[in-house]
């Protein structure tokens, strides 16, 4: 190499950012209230359904074994999944009506991920501190302080993740029941992997990862602003009243005073006075910072707040901002969301209690027995999705002098299935050759409402 050609160094090129630590700050306010009510609220009906009794029985379990669903009063089976499609449908239509009133108040407010990362923060400020500790925590080297505080904190997040996971599960096994087992170290090996996986999933995902997930991992982060528009409700910043930045004696200055407040308080760590940005989640956390040190410097509130695009832009009042939220736009959702939620009601409030499912015996298609009859032999798969037992009678027409040639009495327990094998039997010369409709009603002895039919075919051999 000669001496005189200059010296070329490497560059580096970072295609990935280090991860910084966010150490949010403990903020109090009206969203903050709002936010640990949904908290709450969240958490009491995860936590508290699985426990609920209804007619001697979990009021709410998914029974995957038996194949059937609890709710309440109301038990679904396979052949209802047409329910849980239009719950789906008429929860992202409810998604989409929220998001275009009000931008994502539910990331901010119920989403789980928000939800458990408030719980393990809160935990975690109440062993290692407030966000100065917490910081110089991090900072020290290890020492038999920090190693108890750190042990403790991940151990309080561990019995929490795992009861969240016990909890998922018992929605599937009948919570006392798993309880017993888990006490007694006798879990099966289904029911010990998914408790230990949601736990894992909630410890990792609140307790590491946190903002990583909404930046990254949540889809709807991504493909919120299809669903916005100007006149959307978002955590804004009034940069007309904000700006210039600072405290100065010597020249005017905006209202914001640049104490950086509104970003140590945010989850996700973003600056809200930059402007809208996808990693927002709405939690309004940077509002209530900022009001509090609007009245600190006595001013007014609402210099962060939820506004649109086109009331900061035109100075709107609030009821200018309420009468374009029945813009064209959230009357549609308003009506698919409300036509959906009518039909969904609808379909279960007419659900018939009762399934009925035929199915002709094949290994006979028709056959000739004692006194010239043709027999045709069914299998009627009875369902009895009410809560109680009945009686029912199984009744066949379609085919002059068409009977039943076995017991047509049958009894069923609440919520239960039971095959009934079934002989069809028509006088001779009451039907030609080839095939016939017939149709099997079965009713409710004590119940005359309470009836189905099916249809069938009864073969006739040439």
């Amino acid at each position: 190499m000669n001496a005189r050609e200059p010296v070329v160094k490497e560059a580096v090129i970072k295609m990935y950012a280090a991860r910084e630590e966010i150490h949010p700050r403990e903020v109090k306010g009206r969203f903050a209230t709002l936010r640990w009510a949904c908290v709450w609220l969240t958490q009491i009906l995860f936590y508290g359904l699985p426990w609920l009794q209804w007619n001697g029985r979990q009021a709410v379990l998914f029974d995957l074994g038996a194949r059937k669903f609890h709710l309440f009063g109301l038990v679904l089976w396979p052949q209802d999944f047409i329910y849980l499609a239009g719950l789906l449908i008429f929860s992202a239509y409810g998604l989409f009506l929220v998001t275009t009133v009000a931008g994502r108040i539910w990331c901010g407010y119920a989403c789980p991920q928000t939800v458990y990362t408030e719980i393990f923060l809160w935990i975690e400020r109440r062993i290692e501190g407030n966000r100065s500790a917490r910081i110089r925590l991090d900072r020290q080297p290890w020492t038999a302080e920090k190693l108890g505080k750190r042990g403790a904190k991940h151990l309080a997040w561990g019995i929490v993740a795992l009861w969240t996971g016990f909890s998922f599960v018992g929605y599937f096994t009948p919570v006392r029941q798993l309880g017993h087992e888990a006490l007694g170290f006798s879990l099966g090996p289904w029911e010990a992997f998914w408790v230990l996986f949601y736990a894992f999933a909630t410890y990792g995902n609140a307790g590491w990862m946190r903002e990583q997930v909404c930046k990254y991992m949540c889809p709807y982060a991504r493909f919120q602003s299809a669903m916005f528009d100007r006149d959307t409700l978002i955590v804004s910043y009034d940069t007309a009243r904000g700006e210039p930045r600072g405290v100065s004696r010597t020249e005017q200055k905006g209202d914001c005073i640049d104490c950086s407040m509104c970003v140590q308080v945010c989850p996700t760590g973003i600056d809200i006075r930059r402007g809208l940005q996808y990693e927002c989640i709405g939690c309004a956390a940077c509002i209530d910072a900022c009001d509090s040190v609007m009245d600190k410097v006595n001013k007014p509130h609402g210099l962060i707040r939820y506004a649109t695009e086109n009331a900061l832009a035109g100075g709107w009042s609030a009821a200018q901002v309420r009468r374009r939220l029945l813009r064209p736009r959230v009357v549609g959702y308003g009506l698919v969301f409300f036509a959906i939620a009518a039909a969904f009601a609808g379909a279960l409030a007419l659900r018939t209690p009762l399934k009925l499912d035929v199915i002709r015996d094949r290994g006979a298609m028709g056959r000739e027995v004692e006194d010239g009859m043709i027999e045709n032999v069914y299998r009627l798969q009875i369902m009895n999705t009410a809560e109680r037992e009945h009686l029912y009678r199984i009744h066949v027409d379609g085919i002059a002098t068409a009977g039943i040639a076995d017991e047509d009495l049958v009894e069923l327990a609440g919520a239960s299935t039971r095959a009934v094998p079934v002989r069809v039997r028509v006088q001779p010369g009451k039907a030609a050759g080839g095939s016939h409709p017939i149709r099997f009603t079965v009713s409710a002895l004590d119940d005359p409402s309470l009836q189905v039919s099916e249809k069938a075919v009864f073969i006739v051999p040439k």
